[in-house]
């Protein structure tokens, strides 16, 4: 029986990467470079997100979240997702349907759990109680600073 060779990875779309980098790039201290597969973004070292094509032919975006938040993540399944390493890994299928402002708010979040303490603090974060209706049905992500 023949060997089937590797599921090659699809590339991940370049308006997507931009989107992406518009919000990370303009956090600071913030670098974008090529990872093993697709781009990741990094503060001093650490990586904040990454996104990639997996075999199955999908787009996953992955990053850091509170440990209540990954919680969320684990229970609301699809197109949510943990990593199963780690105990503040998610992530987050990409498709067409995906919204853009949420991901700019997890990104902004994982900069500020990544970040030294100091450039984190530099980053304006709604608070919570200013916006009740940040509650999406899905989570509530809002709150100022890191904690």
């Amino acid at each position: 029986m023949a060997g089937r060779g590797p599921v090659r990875r699809p590339d991940v779309p370049a308006g997507w990467v931009n989107r992406i980098g518009e919000v990370l790039l303009a956090l600071p201290d913030v670098e974008q470079e090529d990872a093993w597969t697709g781009v990741r973004w990094r503060v001093h070292g650490r990586t904040v997100a990454h996104v990639f094509g997996g075999e199955d032919q999908r787009f996953r975006l992955t990053f850091r979240a509170e440990p209540d938040e990954v919680a969320a993540f684990r229970h609301l399944g699809e197109p949510y997702f943990t990593l199963g390493w780690g105990d503040d890994g998610v992530g987050l299928l990409l498709d067409d349907a995906t919204d853009w402002t949420e991901v700019a708010e997890l990104l902004t979040d994982s900069y500020c759990l990544r970040a030294p303490a100091g450039l984190a603090a530099l980053v304006d974060r709604p608070d919570p109680d200013d916006d009740a209706a940040a509650w999406s049905g899905r989570r509530s992500r809002r709150r100022t600073g890191p904690r």
